[in-house]
């Protein structure tokens, strides 16, 4: 390898649908949100990450901001490939001359179909991907969370996404058993946003909906600690004139109640169909949380008082998916049965 590796840069990517991380050398050298801004005329890529997020829901008839993902797979092919070369350029700052060849592992949710999978690889490929490898979630998550995979032992992993939220139990370094489903962030978010018209009678976007569910979003009626009241400003559904309405962690609580338990319904649906030895290494060990969900205030103790199962939240569980993509990077020939 020596000589050659000079001239292939080795990247790991968690392609998410709310964030991007890549990491390189084993630090995380890109973390932007995933969108896009191009010129509607020509599509031409006027801004990426952050910038792009400023302009989300502000743009005029000429620019058009995409997010490329939706419910964790690629929604649009075209967007997808601009993000990921535009974000593989961030790390490639100085003039070169001549681009190495990229060796890339990307994890993917754990209930990507062929399709979803083949969109993933072109994308890559397309935005200069020599070799690309591509990793289930939940086992990145995993392996980021520092639990040995090969081990004969079941451990569970829940990781809650911006697209989708993923369930697996792992022993001897496969996925034993697994559920993805599309009820994650986004649809937190979308939540927020309607329960505020029905119940405020107020029009609020999407980041403004993100907002509420990081300063008040909560699982439980009842915290120990609770946050202060956020003030939302809007127009009046029916009249138009702006309003200033504080919400509480306890509506939230409430406005997210039905979603949550679908995610309740996903862990009991993968511990059912857990082998008694496994069930028994999770009942001892607990549940591992991953993902920017697992940060809502009071989910590890609803899960916990639920399920009966302690759960416990990983420490930096923002970056343990891109953690873990890293590791299987380091490592792609022991962990290439893990590899699609």
């Amino acid at each position: 390898m020596g000589f050659f590796s000079f001239f292939t840069q080795e990247l790991a990517m968690d392609l998410g649908t709310a964030n991007t991380i890549i990491i390189y050398n084993d630090k995380i050298v890109v973390d932007e949100p995933s969108i896009v801004a191009v010129e509607q005329a020509t599509g031409k890529l006027i801004a990426i990450g952050k910038k792009a997020r400023q302009m989300h829901g502000k743009t005029h008839v000429n620019i058009r901001t995409i997010r490329p993902l939706k419910d964790g797979v690629i929604a649009d092919f075209n967007a997808a490939e601009l993000m990921i070369r535009g974000m593989i350029k961030m790390i490639n700052q100085k003039p070169q001359l001549f681009a190495p060849s990229l060796r890339l592992v990307v994890c993917i949710p754990s209930g990507s179909t062929e399709v979803e999978m083949r969109a993933v690889r072109d994308s890559s490929e397309h935005a200069g991907g020599r070799d690309v490898y591509m990793i289930y979630e939940p086992m990145a998550a995993a392996i980021g969370m520092g639990i040995d995979v090969e081990e004969p032992k079941g451990s569970m992993v829940v990781d809650i996404g911006g697209g989708t939220t993923e369930v697996a139990v792992i022993a001897l370094g496969g996925i034993v058993s697994n559920k993805s489903i599309r009820i994650a962030g986004d649809a937190f978010t979308a939540d927020i946003q309607a329960y505020m018209r029905h119940q405020h009678n107020i029009k609020i976007g999407e980041r403004t909906a993100e907002e509420i569910k990081i300063n008040v979003g909560s699982c439980l009626a009842e915290l120990e600690n609770p946050p202060e009241d956020f003030i939302v400003r809007g127009p009046n559904l029916m009249t138009a004139m702006p309003v200033e309405i504080p919400v509480s962690y306890q509506e939230i609580a409430h406005c997210l109640d039905k979603s949550i338990s679908k995610v309740e319904t996903a862990i009991l649906g993968v511990l059912e169909q857990t082998p008694p030895e496994l069930y028994a290494d999770i009942v001892n060990d607990g549940v591992l949380l991953a993902g920017g969900g697992a940060l809502m205030r009071g989910l590890d103790k609803r899960l916990t008082d639920k399920i009966g199962i302690t759960f416990h939240v990983a420490e930096d569980p923002l970056h343990a998916v891109a953690r873990g993509t890293g590791i299987a990077l380091k490592n792609v020939d022991k962990f290439s049965f893990l590899m699609r």
